[in-house]
Order: structure tokens, then sequence, then C-alpha cells
């Protein structure tokens, strides 16, 4: 796996309407900025907004380490329910593929 030894940060969006998806990349090495972001994003939690661990399967978690945040507010359960599973399989598999 190649060394990380600076923070970049990147953004893509794609589709549309009710289908887009937009992702904000934070890559960097522990001790930086990004670990510090990290952190606090774990920690700082407001109602409606849930950041959560990637995981492949319950309690196992991507590496690299990666979290994911709703940019909107979650209403209701049926949103919940494609957060808090779908979702953190999605991108947790999205991750392991791209360092693979």
């Amino acid at each position: 796996m190649a060394k990380i030894n600076k923070v970049c940060i990147g953004e893509s969006l794609v589709g549309e309407g009710n289908e887009i998806a937009h992702i904000d990349l934070m890559v960097g090495p522990r001790g930086s900025a990004a670990e510090s972001a990290f952190a606090n994003a774990l920690t700082n939690n407001k109602d409606g907004f849930s950041t959560l661990l990637a995981v492949v399967a319950p309690n196992l978690m991507v590496k690299p380490a990666t979290i994911l945040f709703n940019k909107v507010t979650i209403k209701g359960s049926k949103q919940a329910v494609q957060m808090f599973g779908p979702a953190q399989r999605a991108v947790a598999m999205a991750v392991a593929d791209c360092v693979e």
C-alpha cells in the first residue's frame, strides 16, 4: 500500500436530483489534521446527522479507517435503515476495492 505523508483533500459529485452521490474526501497520516478531523467527526454527532464507521460486515471495519456521514437530515426510519447498513457496507466495499 502506498504511504501517505501529507494531507490530501478531494471532492466528487455524480448523478442528478434524488439520485445524486456527493463525496468529500480527506486522506492523511496519523498525527495529522486528518486524524483530528476523523476523531472530531466521530465524537461530535448532532441531531439528524450521524457519523458512522464504514464496515464490511458487523464489527469488521474497512482499512484504511473510513467514516461516512449524511449531508441531509435523516428524517425517518426509512432513511436511517438505508444509512445504517447498506450505505456503510457500500462505502466500505468501495474503499476496499480501491486499495486492493
